[in-house]
């Protein structure tokens, strides 16, 4: 028996349980709020620390082995034990949960939170601002934010690996341009109108840094220029104060904000995506996250946020980053 099988992951065992009860991945990927993909390689991991076959799966029905049917009343009883200690120190569950929504007026997370806070209206879910997925980071790891909204993948690697997500939406994404531009005109601005067009994409601000490199990546072989940083705004007036001052086309995501003098364009032709995850420190066990997750679940869903409509661009990091995530 492998070391590991000695002392396995109880998130493994909750895994099992819920597939045992269920008898279908599926739904019980459902009822643990993660997606199939992330369920079914938790299961194969407990199935080789074991080194035994778990399940006996078809493309009809899935059901226990005679070695499954011998873990699952052992699995309950380790699982309701950690319950037991967890409950044994739920005061600090009682905490306010910290949520960074980083811009006031993006829907996204203002969405996912309203939701959450119809689901557990008993605990309460504290908004925070802090800019940038970059700058909440550093926060969620020291324990003085909870959870954040944003794009994962442009995470340095040393942050990500004290953090779990679970993708929640690809939001298309727009340009903002003062009204009397030429683009202002169309409906929709193809990628190619920007070619010859100087775009602010938060460069040299340190807490936005995932926002940026997004950005560079979806400017490179476009003939688009990124602008130059500019002094950091910090609150809604003085950032629309400092846009108005440069008039530089700004690139932002679909449900950004409205701006004094300026209007949104969605980008087209391909349409590009900014992946949207919630992040939290790992670890963390709150019942206001328990509700978080469910609310991004329930409006994906709803919404259609995690499908991809056809002639999109994302790079390929962050796809696999959304496909690990949950």
């Amino acid at each position: 028996m492998p070391a590991s099988a000695a002392h396995p992951d109880p998130r493994l065992l909750r895994a099992f349980v819920a597939v045992a009860e269920e008898l279908h991945f599926t739904r019980a990927a459902a009822r643990l709020y993660v997606a199939q993909q992330a369920l079914s390689r938790d299961v194969r991991r407990l199935e080789r620390e074991l080194g035994a076959e778990l399940f006996l799966r078809t493309t009809r029905q899935v059901a226990l082995t005679p070695d499954g049917e011998r873990l699952l009343p052992h699995a309950r009883r380790v699982l309701a034990a950690q319950d037991d200690l967890l409950a044994a120190f739920a005061a600090g569950q009682a905490r306010p949960l910290l949520v960074d929504l980083n811009f006031r007026g993006l829907l996204t997370g203002h969405r996912v939170l309203h939701r959450a806070r119809e689901l557990a209206p008993d605990r309460e879910l504290m908004a925070r601002y802090e800019s940038g997925l970059t700058g909440a980071a550093g926060e969620l790891l020291a324990g003085r934010l909870d959870v954040s909204f944003g794009r994962i993948a442009g995470l340095d690697p040393a942050l990500r690996a004290g953090l779990a997500h679970q993708p929640v939406r690809y939001e298309p994404m727009a340009v903002v341009l003062p009204e009397d531009h030429p683009l202002a005109a169309l409906p929709e601005v193809p990628l190619a109108a920007l070619a010859g067009e100087t775009v602010y994409a938060g460069a040299g601000n340190p807490r936005t840094r995932e926002w940026t490199d997004l950005a560079c990546a979806l400017f490179e072989g476009r003939g688009i220029r990124l602008a130059d940083p500019l002094p950091l705004a910090v609150g809604d007036e003085e950032f629309e104060r400092i846009m108005a001052k440069n008039r530089n086309p700004v690139l932002a995501v679909v449900d950004f904000p409205a701006m004094t003098r300026r209007v949104s364009r969605p980008l087209v032709a391909p349409v590009p995506l900014s992946p949207v995850s919630l992040v939290w420190r790992r670890g963390l066990v709150h019942p206001g996250l328990d509700a978080l997750r469910r609310a991004a679940r329930e409006l994906a869903e709803a919404e259609g946020w995690l499908r991809r409509p056809d002639d999109t661009w994302i790079p390929a990091c962050d796809e696999g980053a959304m496909a690990a995530g949950g």
